[in-house]
């Protein structure tokens, strides 16, 4: 094991993958209709049931032809009629014919090629075309997909470009898992809701809001169940209530080593605790287990941690317990704008954002905040940088960089 996973620090690769060991099944299957379906997880394989396109047809406004009608230097055809996306052509083409054709519209029987309008010169009842060469401009009959082909695998999370697939094979309605139900539930005492006033030593509950939108971003449903007191008869109650509700429970805060941090006494006492502090930074103590037999996972309370742990190693777990497939981001090693040269035991992800330098070249560059308790340097940033533990970064050396963009969807 490396030195991040020495003493009672877990590695966090470590830690993913123990999780998505023990992702229960995904929610059932509903059938929903194509506009409902963005964010939702396919839950079978699709197969396309047509040919795309359907038919051979113009990639260009311009003159449909058969190409050995040219000579080698082009020529001048005769013109014969025209045809329109959503027409179809009366008549087969004819030798030394052209049609007019625009965009989408099928080629007539006989022509193999097009000419775009631009490069072509009307002269009557004639048009002159150069050389062509068959199949310009044409898109051919399945050359995206044929019948049959795999057009979308289950487990995949549906984008717009998905919805736009299966519209364009004419499926109006797609097998889904149901969203998954996750509870959220917040620990500490010392929390008040925004427009609330504060009483000394009273903080603003910061992670309901941050956490409750990353979980919707994730496509699951949430439900809100508020604050848990600090005590451990209301945090079992509280536990107990949300575990008959929901499919999962996310909580931050009560997850440290203090005397008021009643959680862990309250999840053990309703299941069971596999209790971690990972090798991350922000973010150590961090804890997973089962309430009643549904799945638990424990943030942090700073608020930077509970971001970046949520991130790192909540949304893999929660991606995979909605029935995605691929669920580990992707890393881009790019120039560091930075020195790091403090040594840790515990794996850095620190809040950065891409700055392009004068010769175009993105660089990584860090916030100068990096506090656990601090969100202001993950507003500024546009994700996170990574620096193993026990590693120092050089200037100009290639350090991992995960994107919010991806994170967060």
């Amino acid at each position: 094991m490396s030195v991040c996973g020495s003493g009672p620090l877990l590695p966090v690769e470590q830690a993913i993958a123990q999780l998505l060991e023990q992702v229960p099944p995904p929610p059932t299957v509903q059938s929903i209709a194509l506009e409902q379906a963005l964010g939702r997880v396919l839950a079978t394989d699709i197969a396309s049931p047509l040919d795309l396109p359907g038919w051979d047809n113009s990639a260009m406004d311009g003159y449909a032809f058969r190409a050995a009608d040219l000579p080698a230097g082009g020529g001048s055809l005769a013109l014969a009629g025209r045809v329109a996306a959503g027409q179809a052509a009366d008549s087969p083409l004819l030798p030394q014919q052209a049609v007019r054709i625009f965009t989408g519209a099928p080629l007539p029987r006989g022509a193999d090629s097009v000419a775009p309008q631009e490069v072509c010169r009307v002269e009557g009842e004639r048009v002159r075309v150069p050389p062509a060469t068959a199949g310009d401009h044409v898109r051919q009959q399945g050359e995206e997909l044929s019948r049959g082909q795999l057009l979308l695998k289950a487990g995949k999370r549906l984008r717009a470009q998905e919805l736009g697939l299966l519209a364009a094979a004419g499926i109006a309605r797609v097998e889904v898992y149901r969203p998954l139900r996750v509870c959220l539930l917040s620990s500490g005492n010392e929390l008040r809701e925004p427009g609330q006033p504060l009483a000394p030593g009273q903080i603003y509950n910061s992670n309901r809001y941050c956490l409750g939108a990353l979980l919707r971003g994730w496509g699951v449903e949430v439900h809100d169940d508020g604050v848990m007191a600090d005590e451990l008869a209301a945090s079992r109650h509280a536990l107990s209530l949300a575990s008959s509700e929901c499919d999962l429970l996310l909580t931050s805060g009560g997850v440290s080593v203090g005397e008021e941090d009643h959680l862990k006494q309250a999840i053990e006492a309703l299941g069971r605790v596999d209790f971690w502090r990972l090798a991350i930074q922000p973010g150590k103590p961090l804890a997973f287990g089962q309430v009643a037999g549904k799945p638990w996972l424990g943030l942090p309370g700073n608020p930077s941690a509970a971001l970046v742990t949520a991130l790192v190693v909540v949304r893999p777990f929660l991606l995979r317990a909605q029935g995605v497939i691929d669920v580990l981001p992707n890393n881009l090693a790019l120039p560091a704008g930075f020195e790091w040269l403090q040594r840790n035991r515990r794996r850095q992800y620190l809040r950065a954002r891409l700055v392009p330098g004068a010769d175009g070249q993105a660089s990584v560059q860090l916030h100068p905040q990096q506090s656990s308790a601090m969100l202001s340097a993950a507003c500024w940033a546009d994700g996170l940088a990574v620096v193993e533990c026990e590693r120092q970064v050089r200037l100009g050396e290639p350090v991992p960089f995960l994107s919010f963009a991806e994170l967060m969807q």
